[in-house]
């Protein structure tokens, strides 16, 4: 429909230089029923207006409710005084409109409605969910407004915009009902209205109001645009007479007719959508969008499958089917999961029983391939390398996860006592360690004040590196169905990957003598310098006792201050462990000889006792949270901390090649969280 016809015009007033009215008259913002200008075109013309007094007159059935708020909000904006006329009809996003003015009036014989917001959503449940919400949210807004003019709860008039219904004033309930300031003597545009359009439009019609003049009805008005400067003349108003309406009317269903038909015109030779077309056509309420969607459901009802032979499935479909095959080649090769315990497989799963070459042949079906007529070795040859396949993929899924259960079950103790940190490359990174500042000091007698040095800090790096293997799957471990050639070697890999950065832990603590590695001052990690080596003494009460005082006494980087340390994690070898436990448990002094029951002053306090085969000796470590004074610290790239496991198919091999990577690197990056005694 042509759209240079405004639904608003504003004009300058003659005799008040300062004044001017704005005349809202037809539907606001972008409609289905006629003429359309957008709401910025209306916000900006607003905001240009520079005048002391502004009458905003009123015709109109509503419109885009997104536009009638813009429009309040911009009338509501403007520093003049506003006075809002209703000449004939306010309906829907109009009444909106008309509570922003300062002051509002309406024609003794004109029409105030309020109703819920409404309007038509096409898409699935989610999407029409999503545009009920917007709905709802639209009458939260709204109920404001109306809240605002009436001084009524919110809620009050939340409830006129939720309960469906269309609520018809006159003037005089208007006023009753606080929604404008007064009433004004009759006019002759409000007397007739357009019964018919408003039957398309709304659930419920108003009675007829008493005839006061020459019918006008609420159509737009033709009006030219007002010069830039207010002070101009107003243009001569020209109304739309009944016939044009009507002629109006007819043309824009003579379009509706043809867009439908045009629409519908390819599938015409099927006698029911024939029938639905001409339904459509006849329903004078059916837009040709809403015929759009009718002729799209009717289609869908006798679609069928349109890739040949199979069924193509959608992602969630597809993942499925790969979690089934996972849990089936799992369960039957008796893998473990993250927790340790054996998979069992869902008596519901599809894929039950399936052996390796039996999940080919289904990936090889489901990528449209048939396999009649294939040997095995040809079957298992196309599902490694079919691109479509998904044969490659759920292998390497069910490697992965099983590398990564057993890689978290394994049997580490180096997570009990190191730092985890997290490196961005291969570079070395550095961790810093900020000085702290002196006691403050006395003024002097003069009143001045001394400068404080700053202290410099310590740092100490960390780099990452890789380690990581290649195993091979040949393309006869499939065909023998050979579970534990894969699933087997997997699980190894990743008990392997823990134990690598466990030895790498303790190989980096073993150095110089189980005195760690030579720190960036040149000093070891435990060195009298450091004041973290204690008289040497057999694992017991009194000893365990002297290396807490030596852990707590250990001062920050500028030695001002006590770091005041409370052990959290003794680390022994092996055979010391029992002996540890029981001193850290016990109740009394293990110690004490006779009757005498002396309390054990250091029962519990460690939260952890530690101890490893890859430690010899008597040599023990107490360390304090690793949270809280980092002492080893295992950095991974990106703070990966799992093996990754990637997939190339074999050139030199005849079937498959999994490669496993771990990205970390192991240091010593403070000495103050720990303290050593050679036992």
């Amino acid at each position: 429909m042509p759209n240079d016809i405004k639904w608003y015009s504003i004009r300058a007033r003659a005799a008040q230089p300062r004044a001017a009215e704005v005349l809202i008259y037809g539907d606001i913002g972008e409609s289905w029923w006629g003429e359309s200008v957008l709401a910025k075109d209306f916000v900006q013309e607003i905001a240009a207006l520079d005048v002391d007094e502004l009458t905003v007159r009123i015709n109109s059935y509503g419109g885009s409710v997104s536009d009638g708020i813009a429009i309040h909000n911009a009338i509501k904006r403007h520093p003049a005084h506003v006075t809002v006329s209703i000449d004939g009809v306010a309906a829907s996003i109009a009444s909106l409109i008309a509570m922003a003015g300062d002051s509002v009036e309406m024609a003794e014989n004109s029409l105030l409605m309020i109703h819920a917001p409404w309007g038509a959503a096409m898409g699935n449940s989610a999407d029409l969910r999503d545009f009920a919400d917007m709905l709802d949210t639209w009458a939260e807004a709204m109920a404001t407004s109306y809240a605002a003019k009436t001084g009524r709860p919110v809620a009050e008039m939340q409830a006129l915009l939720t309960d469906g219904e269309d609520h018809w004033y006159t003037a005089a309930e208007a006023l009753a009902e606080k929604f404008i300031d007064a009433t004004v003597a009759a006019l002759p545009l409000a007397a007739s209205f357009d019964r018919a359009a408003l039957a398309h439009r709304f659930r419920s019609l108003p009675a007829q109001p008493a005839e006061s003049g020459p019918a006008a009805a609420a159509a737009p008005l033709k009006e030219k645009s007002m010069p830039e400067k207010t002070t101009a003349a107003a243009p001569e108003q020209t109304v739309v007479t009944e016939a044009e309406v009507q002629a109006r009317v007819l043309a824009a269903d003579r379009q509706r007719r043809t867009d439908i038909e045009t629409a519908y015109a390819k599938f015409k030779a099927d006698p029911a959508v024939a029938t639905l077309m001409k339904s459509c056509q006849d329903d004078t309420a059916c837009t040709a969008e809403q015929a759009n969607a009718k002729l799209l459901a009717h289609l869908g009802q006798s679609a069928g499958p349109v890739a040949g032979g199979y069924v193509v499935t959608v992602e969630d479909e597809r993942d499925k089917f790969r979690a089934a095959a996972v849990e089936s080649i799992m369960a039957r090769a008796a893998a473990r999961d993250d927790k340790g315990a054996v998979v069992r497989i869902n008596a519901a799963n599809p894929l039950r029983g399936h052996k390796l070459i039996d999940l080919a042949r289904a990936c090889l079906t489901r990528a449209g391939i048939k396999t009649d007529g294939m040997s095995q070795m040809e079957v298992v040859a196309a599902a490694f390398t079919q691109s479509t396949s998904d044969f490659p993929v759920l292998l390497e899924n069910t490697m992965h996860k099983t590398l990564q259960n057993a890689y978290a079950v394994a049997a580490l103790t180096w997570r009990r006592f190191c730092n985890i940190g997290s490196v961005s490359d291969f570079r070395a990174s550095n961790r810093y360690r900020v000085g702290s500042l002196s006691n403050l000091d006395s003024i002097n007698e003069l009143g001045e004040f001394k400068n404080k040095t700053i202290p410099d800090g310590e740092k100490s790096s960390i780099t990452a590196g890789t380690k990581g293997n290649i195993i091979n799957l040949s393309r006869q471990a499939v065909i023998n169905d050979d579970l534990g050639a894969f699933v087997g070697l997997a699980a190894a890999l990743g008990r392997a990957a823990g134990r690598t950065i466990e030895a790498d832990v303790y190989a980096l603590l073993a150095l110089n003598g189980g005195l760690g590695p030579t720190m960036s001052d040149t000093y070891t990690l435990f060195h009298a310098n450091h004041n973290n080596i204690t008289t040497t003494a057999a694992i017991s009460m009194a000893a365990l006792d002297l290396d807490r005082v030596a852990l707590a006494s250990q001062k920050d980087v500028g030695g001002n201050d006590y770091l005041d340390l409370v052990p959290a994690v003794l680390l022994t070898p092996m055979s010391l462990g029992g002996t540890a436990r029981g001193i850290i448990g016990a109740e009394y002094d293990p110690d004490t000889t006779g009757k005498l029951q002396k309390p054990n002053i250091v029962k519990n306090m460690v939260r952890d006792v530690v101890d490893s085969p890859r430690l010899t000796g008597t040599r023990r470590y107490l360390f304090a949270d690793p949270g809280e004074a980092p002492v080893l610290e295992v950095a991974f790239l990106d703070g990966q901390q799992d093996p990754y496991l990637e997939l190339q198919d074999g050139f030199d091999v005849d079937g498959a090649r999994y490669k496993v990577r771990l990205d970390f690197g192991t240091a010593a990056i403070d000495y103050r969280g720990a303290v050593t005694n050679a036992g």
